[in-house]
């Protein structure tokens, strides 16, 4: 590959298999708490809920942030929060997703490991993932909002206008 030359695949791409990545993230210190799961179910969800409760001072209350996914909002889902009132569910609005900072450690683990990666197998895959987020934990990073609620506001609204202006 050269400078500006395009990533470019071949006709015979294959995919060897997928896996789900579950990660919440401690904002205040940037620790990760992570597991990867073959299904993206309610019960990976509870068990990963579950890992969790485990994992996190029983003293604390828990927020999680989360898409809107139907996972997330299921009967068992709910149940599961009923008996553990120390969570809460957050869930960001559709299209929202930056609003959530572990999308933003999922772009950090594209970046990392997946881009331009090459995993024969999800056993490689999910060990390659279990390392990465080892690896982030031994110096976590916290992300830090650099902007303020008035400029993210300006900049929606510049962008508005630029896309209701198109056309015209």
């Amino acid at each position: 590959m050269m400078p500006g030359m395009p990533e470019k695949r071949t006709h015979d791409y294959a995919r060897h298999g997928t896996t789900s990545l579950f990660a919440a993230m401690n904002v205040s210190d940037g620790t990760v708490i992570a597991s990867t799961c073959r299904l993206h179910r309610a019960v990976e969800f509870k068990k990963f809920l579950t890992k969790i409760d485990a994992q996190v001072p029983a003293d604390l209350d828990v927020h999680i942030v989360c898409d809107n996914y139907g996972t997330h909002k299921s009967p068992t889902i709910v149940s599961w929060l009923g008996k553990h009132p120390r969570f809460t569910m957050h869930f960001t609005p559709t299209y929202s997703s930056w609003i959530n900072q572990v999308e933003r450690l999922f772009a950090e683990v594209t970046r990392e490991l997946l881009q331009r990666s090459d995993h024969r197998n999800v056993q490689t895959l999910e060990k390659d993932l279990r390392n990465w987020v080892k690896g982030w934990n031994e110096n976590p990073k916290p992300f830090i909002w650099t902007k303020t609620a008035e400029g993210i506001l300006e900049s929606l609204g510049r962008l508005l206008k630029r896309i209701n202006g198109a056309g015209h």
